[in-house]
């Protein structure tokens, strides 16, 4: 015999369609670094694009400013559980920085002031999935959110969104990042609650 009338099926969550397994819903937008929070002058601050030949493809602040832009509209997730709905960015998209990069490679190596790394394949910065922000919530982005840049890739835990971002290499093979060597999944996909190694 059942505790539970017919039907039952818990208590819903709110928004649990779009909320990964094991997280919880934040309203703040919490900070968690490694590390100083580096203070990048976007007078001396460049983005660079290393192609797996070695070639190098560059933009200043000016030009990116120039670039066409994006308002991403999207849910994030940090690996820590806490996901936020709704944010609203501007950015411009990695599809617009890679178009001029020749290109076989298959993977990416984000690399930040501060020295923070993170890979992914490259298929994940394409067809609208990733983009380099330097607005939330229509302000300029702050430096302990990753201001005055930060690459956002949102269907991916946040750790692979590099803050302070400077550049992405393209390589002919995966290659672990910061927190990638340190036990971190490769992948970080929250609906597979990918966290570690081995998830």
């Amino acid at each position: 015999m059942t505790d539970f009338s017919p039907g039952f099926r818990g208590r819903a969550r709110p928004d649990s369609d779009r909320l990964p397994p094991g997280q919880y819903l934040v309203d703040d937008f919490p900070v968690l670094s490694t590390g100083p929070t580096p203070q990048i002058d976007t007078d001396s601050w460049t983005f660079t694009i290393i192609n797996e030949t070695g070639e190098t493809y560059d933009w200043n602040w000016q030009q990116f400013q120039t670039l066409p832009r994006d308002r991403p509209h999207v849910d994030i997730h940090c690996v820590t559980r806490w996901s936020k709905l709704d944010t609203d960015w501007s950015g411009v998209s990695l599809d617009t920085l890679l178009a001029a990069v020749e290109t076989q490679a298959e993977y990416a190596l984000a690399y930040s002031y501060g020295g923070y790394t993170t890979n992914m394949p490259l298929e994940d910065l394409l067809d609208g999935q990733a983009w380099i922000a330097d607005q939330f919530g229509n302000r300029e982005l702050d430096p302990a959110h990753g201001g005055p840049a930060r690459l956002l890739v949102p269907h991916l835990y946040l750790w692979k969104s590099a803050k302070w971002i400077r550049g992405i290499r393209l390589l002919d093979q995966d290659e672990s990042g910061f927190w990638e060597e340190a036990g971190y999944h490769d992948y970080g996909d929250p609906w597979r609650e990918q966290r570690y190694q081995g998830d």
